[in-house]
């Protein structure tokens, strides 16, 4: 989402209607890609904190190694999910909300991170309010979870499922040889945050990273998957019933499974 874009807040709080779906289905995030943020970031006690934690598919890894964690989640049936998620770790702290609203009470943190989330974030203050969270020489990292199907002909069959509905920005929309090997490259250049995080001037030290997995679904296990993103969660249930049908169908036809490139991109910068 560029800069001049605004935040669609109804569709950004979809997700609560199918938190514990969202849980299951969706994909976490690579063991990679948490060691390389722990490592850029050096936080040697200090605390992190999360912006749009969600049922936390990210919170979750980042605190299994002992990360002081503050979650930011805006949705209080995701952070109701969260809280449970997170219960086994006294170190994580849970605090319902937008970060737009939040108030760090004059604390500085040595990690800011946002997975999948940062979009949701306004784009005419998020740089302001990150860096005013951020300690000096404190890390930022942003990230998501990418993914394409591999074979061609079921990826254009589940297309035309997608022309005839009217959907875009679907997981099956783009076959997986679209993708490229630039991190980032599946968000474009304007979603991709390299851009805007150098107009604006106050972070150094920027990396890119593309971490890769294999990942298959039966049917079920992808409509789940579907059902939890915003672009189905925001059609009429009735016509969200149609398409999922349909899409079900097109899967069955092609032997039940999909098999898909994940990828986990990460962008890293630090507060100067």
């Amino acid at each position: 989402m560029a800069a001049g874009e605004q935040v669609d807040r109804a569709r950004a709080q979809l997700f609560g209607e199918v938190a514990e779906l969202y849980d299951t289905a969706r994909p976490g995030y690579s063991d990679a890609l948490v060691t390389e943020v722990l490592a850029y970031a050096a936080l040697g006690g200090r605390t992190a904190v999360e912006v749009g934690a969600g049922t936390g598919k990210a919170t979750v890894p980042f605190a299994e190694p002992g990360t002081p964690l503050v979650c930011i989640e805006p949705d209080p049936r995701m952070a109701e999910v969260l809280r449970r998620n997170t219960a086994r770790f006294p170190a994580v702290r849970v605090r319902s909300g937008r970060f737009e609203d939040w108030r760090p009470g004059g604390r500085r943190f040595g990690l800011l991170l946002a997975a999948s989330s940062w979009h949701w974030v306004d784009p005419q203050r998020r740089w302001d309010l990150a860096h005013g969270a951020l300690a000096p020489g404190g890390a930022l990292a942003l990230f998501w979870n990418p993914h394409r199907v591999r074979d061609a002909r079921l990826q254009a069959a589940l297309a035309e499922v997608d022309r005839r509905y009217g959907m875009a920005n679907t997981p099956h929309g783009e076959p997986a040889s679209s993708f490229g090997e630039v991190p980032g490259s599946s968000l474009g250049p304007d979603g991709w945050p390299e851009a805007e995080c150098r107009r604006d001037g106050r972070f150094t030290d920027l990396r890119a990273v593309r971490y890769r997995q294999d990942r298959s679904y039966d049917t079920d296990g992808y409509l789940d998957l579907l059902a939890s993103l915003s672009a189905y969660r925001a059609l009429p249930s009735g016509r969200r019933g149609q398409v999922l049908a349909e899409t079900a169908r097109v899967l069955e036809a092609h032997g039940g499974r999909i098999a898909m490139d994940h990828f986990s991109d990460l962008f890293l910068a630090r507060a100067r």
